[in-house]
């Protein structure tokens, strides 16, 4: 049985040009012509364009090819031993960067652009995302949650470390504050309260006195943030809400004017 070009064509899934092309160099010589001179491909030719195939979607160029077919001394099993290691070598490179390109989705959807091992590096057993999901419905379509995201997505591990470092450093000195019983309304807890909001506009996103407030707020009434900030020291959450209530009110003035 043979076959002309346009059903070849249908049946590898290439254009008639390409069959064309493939002939006239010499690559793929169909086996017969018709009476009136047109192409008829036969089995063994099916065979060699399958081949051709295979070689050319693992990137050979048709100068390789041509001379991988018609070395003399080839075993037709040894080309499909070889095509077989190759797509096997080509799958295992792909099911990679496919593992690869999942992990860059998931790190990137909190910006978090860290490996396993540097997170691990960063945030000890803490995960980073514990609270992504509560953020993105409370503030998710806000100008504050965007530049949040832009910001965090170009940080580096040695930005995350930073960050982590100033928060140990300012929950130690908040610790110490309430450990000598001074108290939200003082001078000293408003100077943090106020230093706290500066960290935010440092690395998240421009926080106002009045947004600071309702955070304070949250960190009491969301039990998620009040065990993060009172896992620092116990009675932190509650202290630090009275602390920016109270240093939100003496920046009023100056907001006024």
């Amino acid at each position: 049985m043979s076959y002309s070009v346009g059903q070849v064509a249908g049946f590898a899934g290439v254009t008639v040009r390409t069959l064309h092309h493939y002939d006239d160099i010499g690559l793929l010589v169909p086996s017969a012509r018709s009476h009136a001179g047109h192409r008829r491909y036969g089995d063994a030719d099916l065979d060699r364009l399958q081949q051709i195939l295979f070689y050319r979607e693992l990137g050979f160029p048709l100068e390789e090819v041509a001379a991988l077919l018609d070395d003399p001394v080839a075993d037709p099993r040894a080309h499909l031993r070889r095509q077989h290691e190759l797509l096997t070598a080509r799958i295992e490179r792909l099911r990679k960067m496919a593992a690869a390109v999942e992990h860059a989705m998931e790190a990137r959807k909190m910006g978090i652009d860290l490996t396993p091992e540097e997170r691990f590096e960063v945030f000890g057993g803490k995960d980073p995302e514990q609270y992504a999901e509560e953020v993105e419905e409370r503030w998710g379509g806000t100008e504050e949650y965007a530049e949040s995201r832009r910001r965090t997505a170009r940080y580096t591990k040695e930005d995350w470390q930073r960050l982590q470092a100033e928060t140990a450093d300012w929950a130690e000195r908040y610790g110490a504050l309430m450990s000598a019983g001074e108290p939200p309304t003082g001078e000293a807890a408003m100077t943090l309260a106020e230093e706290h909001r500066q960290h935010i506009c440092t690395w998240f996103y421009e926080c106002s006195h009045e947004l600071h407030r309702r955070l304070g707020e949250m960190y009491v009434s969301d039990e998620r943030f009040k065990e993060l900030y009172d896992g620092m020291r116990p009675g932190l959450a509650e202290h630090l809400k009275d602390a920016i209530a109270a240093n939100t009110d003496r920046h009023r003035p100056e907001q006024a004017e």
